[in-house]
């Protein structure tokens, strides 16, 4: 799963945002993205030229075809569509936002599960001409399943191209209803719908005159009130090891340090903590950042770890608190959406990529699938998943791991599955 290198952004009070629009096909994600480029002062007036230009502008005389300022691969240009998860930067007085543009088609599934990933909100796009009797297509329906096995906090769902429907209250309020619906069958407890036209700009930034009966906020304005995650210096310490990190081991002051990100909780001199899995104990001589000693580390924080004495420490070892440790296995159930071409074969070899640690798996049984269109799990005696099939999956490491549930620390509770053949991304899971 993707992580976004934000050394770019200024620090500072300013939070940052990491959102993702996701939706069927042709629900207009690329162009609210670039409507939220263009109105937040985001686009330089030389791409604005290049796009007005463009042989693939889709939009009649001298208006701007916002999807072009997201969707830049040609097959993308040429077909109308987004083929792979588009990242794009903006800035607000009061935010920061890493914004991430996913394909609406079935076959990019994946794509969309890399994006979501790391997401903290989900706008959901809905095409109001397609779902004007409140019946929701399949993409919206995995889209929002997927939403809620990563956890993500907050769900907008965006009630799109409404100037196509005359702006009539009554379809977006079946619209409104049939998501309700299908949030309390998937478990969304927060979720926000809002009626807009991402082309014309209204309810994107400004208020639409349109809809005088809507007394919600637009877009921006409710992306600007979210709280982002916080990581919680309260949640157990997990802080999986990336290297040891070694210098002049031949004088009197020799160094051995852990290198590595805190994935969750914090860190100070003095902790007395478990290398997992082997469990053994040591406490906390000094937390190191790039040019000098630091009084702890909180989650996010990437640092390196003086233990106050030697012990057997390797990467893919987990550090966390004595009082608060993870589970340790080598077989547990977990929620995998499958991203490879090849079905899941059970006699197939895998690799697992948890955290920093890379063993062996097998997928012992697949216990159930999930209909997307009934939103039901069906038995999976057939011991199988196609792609962009949602199921729960019993699984057994060659090595222990050290995890914990996903809706407890997702940073322990996700991993990955690799094809050790064809060494394609095949599956990402979450502990349950």
């Amino acid at each position: 799963m993707n992580a976004i290198n934000e050394s770019f952004l200024p620090t500072g009070e300013t939070a940052v945002i990491r959102l993702i629009t996701a939706g069927s096909v042709d629900d207009g994600k690329s162009t609210l993205i670039g409507r939220l480029l263009y109105d937040s002062k985001s686009v330089f007036a030389d791409q604005l030229d290049a796009i007005a230009r463009a042989k693939y502008k889709r939009v009649a005389g001298d208006g701007i075809d916002f999807a072009l300022l997201t969707d830049g691969l040609e097959a993308e240009r040429e077909q109308g569509i987004t083929i792979d998860v588009a990242y794009r930067y903006f800035a607000t007085p009061r935010r920061k936002f890493i914004v991430a543009d996913a394909p609406g088609h079935e076959q990019y599934t994946r794509n969309m599960v890399t994006g979501a990933s790391t997401a903290d909100v989900a706008v959901i796009l809905i095409d109001a001409t397609r779902a004007a009797d409140g019946r929701l297509l399949p993409q919206t329906k995995r889209h929002s399943t997927i939403a809620r096995l990563l956890g993500i906090r907050h769900i907008i769902v965006a009630v799109n191209k409404m100037d196509l429907v005359a702006w009539d209250r009554a379809v977006f309020e079946r619209i409104r209803d049939g998501y309700a619906d299908l949030a309390a069958r998937l478990g969304i407890q927060d979720f926000k719908v809002l009626p807009m036209s991402a082309l014309n700009g209204d309810n994107v930034v400004a208020p639409s005159v349109h809809a005088p009966w809507y007394d919600g906020p637009p877009l921006l304005e409710l992306l600007e009130s979210l709280d982002p995650a916080a990581h919680d210096a309260e949640a157990p310490l997990r802080f999986p090891v990336q290297w040891v990190v070694r210098h002049d081991g031949s004088s009197a002051q020799d160094f051995r340090g852990y290198a590595g990100r805190v994935a969750s909780g914090a860190l100070r001199p003095g902790d007395e903590v478990v290398v997992q899995p082997s469990g053994v104990a040591a406490r906390v001589a000094e937390v190191r950042g790039h040019d000098r000693v630091l009084s702890g580390a909180v989650a996010g924080d990437s640092v390196i770890v003086v233990l106050d004495r030697d012990v057997d420490v390797s990467r893919g070892d987990v550090l966390t608190h004595a009082a608060s440790p993870a589970r340790v296995e080598k077989e547990f159930e977990a929620e995998v959406c499958w991203l490879d071409a090849q079905p899941l074969n059970p006699a197939r070899k895998y690799l697992l990529k948890h955290g920093t640690r890379l063993t062996a798996a097998k997928i012992r049984q697949v216990a159930t699938r999930r209909d997307i269109h009934e939103l039901r799990e069906v038995d999976g005696a057939d011991g199988t998943l196609s792609m962009n099939d949602i199921g729960k999956v019993r699984i057994a490491t060659r090595e222990p791991l050290v995890i914990d549930r996903y809706d407890e620390v997702a940073a322990t509770g996700a991993f990955i599955l690799i094809d050790e053949s064809t060494h394609q991304t095949a599956a990402a899971g979450m502990v349950r």
